[in-house]
């Protein structure tokens, strides 16, 4: 039996933006298609539609067909269940926090509950902030990203949390942060890399458009896309379900 050809769908900090994810699906599905979704985390919080996000990313529920989904947790999906308080949240994310685990289905806060803080799968390493501290690390300098190489068992390790698309090379036994150009295929070769897609749900590098990574086992190669969705609708259901004002602004304006 020869190894499995696997395209990974690379996404991370969903945030309960389902407008973006569908885009996202849709752009991807356009582009050859998927047969796994790599999750980086942070699925709920902030964005109006915590359990339908679940919905469209698990397989049997979603209708998208017969994809293996590999997820970890970010903080705030652990914040929606309870597994961690919001003293360290702003105020905005707090009472999105508040809410998202009001409105969250027992059968997706259970869900949420029991996801790991890290996977290994083939080659890459998926965890949310960093190896360091998987749940809280912004990995955006070179001593975070030595942290996070310390660690790392596998050739490549995938993160998010910092909403801001990179990849950070280890050249020489020092991390080099360079840009994830948009649309360009990276060849992946025996130099270990830390891969950041971008956020899909609330992205913060002054672009509102979704930003994601897919992944191709044959012949390894890593590409991350950005697509358009309507964010008005998103803003109407985040103003209706009286989501605070600040996080329904920014999503005008990719911050």
């Amino acid at each position: 039996m020869g190894v499995q050809h696997v395209r990974a769908l690379i996404l991370s900090d969903i945030h309960s933006n389902l407008e973006a994810l569908e885009a996202v699906v849709a752009d991807a599905q356009e582009r050859g298609g998927f047969n796994e979704i790599w999750c980086l985390g942070d699925t709920v919080g902030y964005g109006p539609d915590p359990d339908a996000c679940l919905d469209l990313l698990r397989p049997g529920v979603s209708g998208l067909g017969g994809h293996q989904l590999r997820i970890v947790v970010g903080n705030h999906d652990h914040a929606a269940v309870g597994k961690m308080g919001v003293e360290e949240f702003n105020d905005a994310a707090a009472a999105a926090a508040r809410w998202t685990s009001s409105r969250l289905s027992q059968d997706h806060a259970a869900f949420l509950s029991g996801l790991p803080l890290v996977i290994t799968q083939g080659p890459f390493t998926l965890v949310h902030g960093s190896l360091r501290d998987p749940l809280w690390e912004y990995l955006m300098s070179a001593e975070a990203a030595l942290g996070t190489l310390k660690r790392l068992t596998t050739r490549f390790c995938l993160v998010g949390h910092t909403h801001i698309p990179f990849i950070c090379r280890e050249n020489g036994g020092f991390p080099k942060f360079v840009e994830f150009t948009e649309d360009q295929v990276f060849s992946l070769g025996e130099e270990r890399w830390i891969i950041n897609p971008g956020g899909v749900g609330q992205p913060r590098d002054r672009d509102p458009r979704p930003s994601y990574a897919i992944y191709d086992s044959q012949p390894a190669t890593v590409e991350r896309h950005r697509v358009t969705y309507p964010i008005a609708k998103t803003q109407e259901k985040m103003r209706r379900a009286g989501l605070p004002p600040p996080l329904i602004q920014r999503l005008d304006h990719g911050v």
